[in-house]
């Protein structure tokens, strides 16, 4: 269904639609008094971390897509791996804020960040090359996910945090499944690659498909195609495949070789 594929401008309508659900619950969620100072399965963060966090990550992209516009150079990406130290140092910088302040700021980003990613045209949608802090060069359609994936995966973490029973959005999950590949991309440890492997990974909802998935020392490679041959295979509902690529969770059903299957898992450091 290409209205549910936001890498295409299909389903650039769908995506701005979820950004704006999950940015309203998030908001919701961060704007509860008692929620401030809660703890979050981010190492050190509060609720308020989180809220600062995605401050620092919406005003950056409003630097790239402005040196994207100009023609302007780009600094070289700082890569995912050095993006828990960074977007710590970045969250951490607005401790000295209050809750009030913070929101609004937040408010006021969140919506110019819709407002750029609405005025995108088809070409520019997956033409204009913007380059990302740790990612490098990615077509503009990425921020869509990545407000996505801070707003849904944030939720997930004061959620969470509150030590109630809770589980992610499927709208939200089902568009994020695409870019999962990117995160495990962009997340291999070459000092945890003892032995190249792979598997077969099976993902249900609207993205749903099989994938053969490669990992070694050199990197992840993947594409869609049969997996029954395959040693190992791992079985993921959409909502558990996003979790398991942030590090939030452990999941996913192994069907095959397990020891295969946890030499996949472990291939990545957590963001």
């Amino acid at each position: 269904m290409s209205e549910w594929n936001a890498m295409t401008y299909e389903g650039k309508d769908t995506i701005l639609r979820v950004v704006r659900e999950e940015a309203a619950g998030f908001m919701a969620l961060a704007s509860a008094p008692e929620a401030w100072e809660a703890p979050t399965p981010c190492s050190g963060w509060t609720t308020r971390d989180l809220v600062a966090h995605i401050v620092d990550t919406t005003e950056g992209y409003f630097a790239s897509f402005d040196a994207a516009r100009s023609g302007s150079p780009a600094p070289e990406p700082h890569g995912l791996a050095n993006m828990s130290r960074l977007a710590d140092e970045g969250a951490l910088a607005f401790r000295g804020e209050d809750q009030r302040v913070m929101l609004d700021r937040l408010e006021a980003d969140r919506h110019k960040m819709l407002e750029l990613l609405e005025a995108l045209g088809p070409e520019d949608w997956t033409g204009l090359m913007v380059s990302h802090s740790y990612m490098g060069p990615v077509p503009a359609f990425f921020y869509a996910a990545g407000q996505l994936m801070d707003y849904a995966v944030h939720s997930w973490d004061i959620r969470q945090g509150s030590g109630r029973a809770h589980g992610l959005s499927g709208d939200a999950a089902d568009l994020l499944v695409p870019f999962m590949f990117a995160i495990w991309q962009g997340t291999v440890d070459p000092k945890a690659v003892t032995e190249s492997c792979e598997i077969g990974v099976r993902v249900t909802g609207r993205n749903a498909g099989d994938y053969r998935v490669s990992v070694s020392d050199q990197g992840l490679t993947y594409e869609p195609g049969s997996i029954e041959e395959l040693p190992a295979l791992i079985e993921f509902d959409a909502g558990s495949m996003v979790l398991t690529a942030f590090g939030r969770s452990n999941s996913g059903t192994v069907r095959g070789d397990r020891d295969v299957a946890a030499r996949f898992l472990n291939s990545f450091f957590r963001i």
